[in-house]
């Protein structure tokens, strides 16, 4: 243990080897069409079923041409056209070219394309004022896919990078792993719905609205089971209703030191209990589980806290379980503080906070103020993460700071 870590808490890199470690990726596929492919998983290795180009074709608009013809004469007569679609046909006699269109396929024993800026036109005598070299501007069968070739690996999110392939392809449906279940719910005899006045002492239930906006940003089946009392047998009762419709279940909420005796108390009984307390700030009271089948995440009351938790610990967590192998967590830079970064040695600190880029280029990062856990304003205002290592300490104006620019489910 380094001298700067806190006793009982598990690092943030400890813990997410630790979920990762219990979490088998989801077995289940089904087909889709390609019109609802996107933002859903490949469940196999999709091949090209054709080569593209198809044919050969013209890379510019111009006159294709035998340079054979060309070696002898700088002038040739126009035998016919060749336009996408509808390529030429017919016969093609020596010491003549054809006109062609970017696109258009490339007659038989052409063997260069010579674009029409290079040319004088006079009537139907093309005159050719450069020279060509063999397949100039021809881009021949297959140049970019050819037939068999993996084009999409296993494990692929597909967005607007990869469906226009598919249809280029002409594949119209795509097998895909099914999304994961994701059942959550608050607790709390505090809390009230959004709508409802407020009595004394009581707050609205904002974390529910912030758990399934990020689920649905992360591809999955959000299942809502509403806000639920500190009463044991409804708390057992909501925690076995999820396990029973839900790959994962995940909570706000009751994990937090006095209050976690009951949901410890369900998972001993019911499941396992994984975890308990992380070194990372906002957010040490989260809690890793099992219940029954599913998995379990109880993440803090807090709202900033939740929203840290599940973007930096149950988000890779989610990204396996879906069968995505080619996600990456959140990408970290360097920036210079603008601003002073209060900080106690001891928890990974995942500070809300501004970047810019300088008229140099170069990353600055300040903070948006209030750094509470329950202050979610300041998060409203932030574009990244300031992410300060466990063992350090405040960090001054001019300091190196590595920050987490929000990624798509933040954004």
């Amino acid at each position: 243990m380094g001298c700067c870590d806190t006793p009982g808490l598990m690092p943030v890199s400890e813990a997410i080897t630790t979920l990762l470690d219990n979490t088998t990726p989801l077995a289940e596929t089904e087909v889709v069409s390609l019109v609802n492919a996107q933002n859903r998983i490949t469940a196999e290795d999709i091949r090209s079923p054709l080569n593209v180009p198809p044919f050969a074709n013209s890379a510019m608009d111009g006159y294709a041409l035998r340079t054979s013809d060309l070696g002898e004469s700088s002038t040739l007569t126009l035998a016919g056209k060749s336009f996408a679609g509808v390529p030429f046909e017919g016969e093609w006699p020596k010491g003549s070219c054809i006109r062609i269109m970017t696109g258009a396929e490339v007659p038989e024993g052409a063997d260069a394309v010579i674009m029409q800026e290079q040319t004088m036109v006079d009537g139907g005598q093309i005159t050719f004022t450069a020279s060509a070299q063999p397949q100039q501007n021809i881009r021949p069968i297959g140049d970019d896919v050819k037939a068999g070739d993996v084009v999409i690996p296993k494990g692929t999110l597909l967005t607007p990078r990869e469906v226009p392939m598919l249809a280029t392809l002409g594949i119209s449906e795509v097998t895909v792993i099914r999304r994961p279940k994701v059942a959550f719910f608050s607790t709390g005899d505090e809390l009230r719905q959004v709508g409802e006045t407020l009595g004394k002492g009581e707050i609205y239930d904002s974390n529910r609205y912030t758990i399934r906006a990020m689920l649905e940003k992360m591809h999955c089946e959000a299942i809502d089971l509403g806000v639920i009392p500190d009463c044991p047998d409804q708390l057992r009762e909501a925690f076995l209703k999820a396990a029973a419709e839900a790959d994962v279940i995940v909570t706000s909420g009751g994990v937090s030191v006095g209050e976690a005796d009951y949901t410890k108390d369900i998972l001993d009984q019911e499941g396992e209990v994984g975890f308990w307390k992380i070194a990372i700030k906002p957010g040490k009271p989260f809690a890793f589980g099992k219940v029954k089948n599913a998995l379990f995440c109880g993440l803090p009351g807090n709202p900033v806290s939740v929203l840290v938790t599940l973007h930096v610990l149950v988000q890779p967590l989610l990204a396996k379980l879906a069968g995505h192998t080619q996600w990456q967590p959140a990408i970290a830079l360097k920036a210079k503080a603008e601003t002073r970064f209060k900080k106690a040695p001891g928890r990974a600190d995942y500070q809300r906070a501004i970047y810019r880029t300088d008229e140099n280029g170069d990353l600055l990062v300040s903070t948006t103020g209030n750094q509470g856990s329950g202050a979610f304003s300041s998060l409203s205002l932030a574009n990244c993460f300031a992410v300060l290592e466990q063992d350090r300490g405040h960090i001054e104006v001019g300091e190196t700071v590595t920050i987490e620019p929000f990624n798509a489910v933040l954004n």
